[in-house]
């Protein structure tokens, strides 16, 4: 575990980096690829019905190795056993950077805001991380009468075991950005 500003660690970041120590020490196909890896932050959600699921933050350049472990080696399997039966779901730990202000007396930054640390785009990379093994194949954002809105997103029809997660997933996003999301499988008319 490497935190922020060296912050120690609370018992379920602990129990995160010890499942993965363990995986790392134990599991052949797994050994040599979690060597150089590790996490910044774990969090637990309740996904009400007594059902939790655990997010482990990890660094964005270090995503796409564990993504590669997830599509090749189940990591995420592995993990749902330490867990317990519990979901679990890497995501990168983005930074939102805020809108420079236009008033006088604010600091006024010194150099324009990347694109990748805006509120939409931190966002759906987070969804993106979050479905990982599924390809997200469409959006619809759908404007509700009373005003709300709900983002519908399509994901691939062939995933296999993702039909299951789609509500814990809903739930994660829900209380990761406080946005509202669907998840449908489309259908494919031949």
């Amino acid at each position: 575990i490497k935190k922020a500003k060296n912050a120690q660690p609370d018992a379920l970041e602990e129990s995160a980096a010890q499942a993965l120590y363990e995986l790392q020490v134990n599991s052949d196909k797994l050994k040599a690829s979690l060597k150089d890896l590790y996490i910044t932050a774990a969090k637990e959600i309740d996904l009400g019905e007594g059902k939790k699921a655990v997010v482990v933050f990890v660094p964005v350049p270090q995503l796409p190795q564990y993504q590669k472990l997830i599509r090749e080696k189940g990591l995420i399997e592995e993990l749902e056993k330490k867990f317990s039966g519990k979901n679990v779901v890497i995501i990168a730990e983005r930074r939102i950077i805020r809108k420079e202000s236009r008033k006088k007396g604010s600091r006024a930054l010194k150099q324009l805001r990347p694109r990748s640390r805006t509120l939409t785009s931190v966002h759906n990379a987070v969804l993106e991380d979050l479905v990982f093994p599924t390809e997200i194949v469409g959006k619809r954002l759908r404007y509700k009468t009373d005003g709300s809105r709900l983002l519908k997103v399509h994901l691939q029809q062939d995933s296999k075991g993702v039909a299951d997660k789609v509500d814990s997933f809903s739930k994660i996003y829900k209380s990761l950005t406080s946005k509202d999301v669907a998840f449908e499988f489309p259908s494919t008319l031949a």
